[in-house]
């Protein structure tokens, strides 16, 4: 069974062209598909939706062996698929990066003990813990992209929506950031524009142009000369 299923899924913004035209996918257990395509295409839109953040104007989302239409539908799709924005500063909204972490686990029925041990736990794994008790907003860009995964880690999600992960992230933060990425069993959809990023952790491909998901199409190569 599927983890997602989209089909025919279509989207338009007000006063704008249609974004999503039909877009079909199907996200597998253990499967890591990255999303590419033009500033715009409706990478973004795409990951929104499949958590409801966004309602589709045609076409059906289903989720978990489950359809999902009304708002109630995705209360658990959002607990047990963690989307990452693009821009941290849309998630992270708490004092400290420890309030940020516990935040979501507190909001499921965590004892504070427990919060606070998966806190711990989420921050030793992404050795983030010398940003433990930092004040979140004075965090760099860089350092803000890793505490929003790690608030979605956090909440020991089943899918990830991960929507350009490697913003803001220097070489040395995104080596980590495929290190931890490829240790998770979890399935996952990348959208990025790194080739290289998408190459270390990506099962498969699919290309959003025109607003339909296509396989993209192999590299040419060039024809060896004939002497």
């Amino acid at each position: 069974m599927p983890l997602f299923e989209l089909s025919d899924i279509h989207f338009g913004y007000p006063h704008r062209p249609p974004i999503l035209a039909g877009a079909d996918m199907v996200l597998d257990a253990g499967e890591r598909v990255c999303v590419t395509g033009h500033n715009g295409a409706g990478k973004s839109t795409l990951l929104r939706i499949m958590v409801g953040l966004l309602r589709p104007t045609g076409g059906t989302v289903a989720a978990f062996g489950q359809s999902r239409r009304e708002e109630a539908d995705f209360h658990d799709v959002r607990r047990r698929a963690g989307l990452v924005f693009q821009d941290p500063d849309d998630q992270l909204f708490c004092p400290t990066v420890a309030e940020d972490i516990a935040f979501g686990p507190l909001n499921l029925g965590a004892s504070r003990a427990s919060a606070i041990e998966i806190v711990d736990s989420v921050l030793t794994r992404l050795d983030l813990m010398h940003l433990r008790d930092r004040v979140t907003h004075r965090l760099s860009g860089g350092e803000k992209r890793l505490v929003t995964l790690a608030t979605v880690l956090a909440m020991e999600p089943d899918v990830l929506l991960l929507d350009e992960p490697t913003n803001a992230l220097d070489e040395e933060n995104e080596a980590r950031l495929v290190e931890v990425l490829d240790a998770l069993p979890q399935a996952m959809v990348i959208v990025s524009h790194d080739p290289h990023f998408r190459r270390r952790l990506g099962t498969r491909s699919l290309r959003l142009k025109e607003g339909i998901l296509t396989q993209p199409a192999p590299p040419k190569c060039r024809n060896a000369s004939v002497p």
